[in-house]
């Protein structure tokens, strides 16, 4: 993941009480977003995750079966790092999650059920980064941001998704205030963080063990997540003005 934006980032909001954080795999907060996280969780903020899959075919050595019972664990060890105590799963299938209905009515459940004022989501898109020859995105985190943003205005329809209202007693939320989009290329403001949430961003992207071995990487998981976070922190916070940050690409409500 290499992100970077061309003029200095803004700091993010942090008027708010609840976030609900929307993404295709485990792992995807765990690369980067996971340091704000931690930084609002010590501020008593309240964070859920909601991960879109389960991760079945994120080990190319190990049966998805398997795979899944490991990344769930991991998430949920990774989770409880930061401070994230309610962790969901949804059962759309890694590697093709598919960007439409299905896809929007389980996230307006979702953020009806929650009832965040923050949503996070992860790049939705074609790139990594911001010009030729930047590294190409995947379709899963295409379809799980862009679906994300196009929830939270629907979020506060009645009328779409009703069924939710009748069948499982949920009620329109339109409290989403701002979709905030880690690594995106087009990052927009940041939040400053401390050496704490730092480490713990380390140690909760090294919970995926399983995952970052099964990447062949040479280094040890702590080792490789230390490396991997203090580079994109230390990016975002030359950007903010301050040692390190998070970017994000911040859509304010527009619904």
């Amino acid at each position: 993941m290499t992100t970077s934006t061309a003029g200095p980032l803004e700091t993010m909001p942090e008027d708010w009480e609840r976030a609900l954080a929307i993404v295709a795999h485990p792992d995807d907060m765990e690369y980067g977003a996971a340091a704000a996280v931690s930084h609002w969780a010590d501020q008593g903020k309240e964070i859920a995750y909601l991960l879109v899959t389960r991760g079945e075919a994120g080990i190319d050595g190990m049966a998805p079966a398997e795979a899944t019972r490991v990344r769930e664990e991991e998430q949920r060890a990774s989770c409880a790092v930061v401070g994230v105590r309610a962790v969901e799963f949804l059962d759309h299938r890694d590697g093709v999650i598919e960007e439409g209905v299905a896809l929007r009515r389980d996230l307006v459940g979702a953020i009806r059920r929650h009832r965040p004022e923050l949503l996070i989501t992860l790049n939705h898109h074609d790139t990594w980064g911001p010009g030729p020859g930047s590294p190409w995105n995947t379709p899963d985190h295409r379809a799980v941001g862009r679906t994300t943003l196009d929830a939270a205005g629907c979020a506060g329809n009645r009328w779409i998704f009703p069924e939710q209202l009748t069948e499982e007693g949920l009620e329109p939320w339109g409290g989403v205030r701002w979709v905030a989009v880690a690594g995106s290329p087009r990052a927009t403001h940041a939040v400053g963080v401390s050496d704490d949430p730092y480490a713990k961003a380390v140690a909760s992207l090294a919970e995926h063990r399983a995952y970052i071995e099964g990447l062949g990487v040479e280094k040890e998981p702590r080792e490789y997540a230390r490396e991997f976070i203090e580079q994109m922190l230390r990016g975002a916070g030359e950007q903010l003005g301050t040692e390190l940050a998070v970017g994000f690409e911040l859509y304010p409500q527009g619904w």
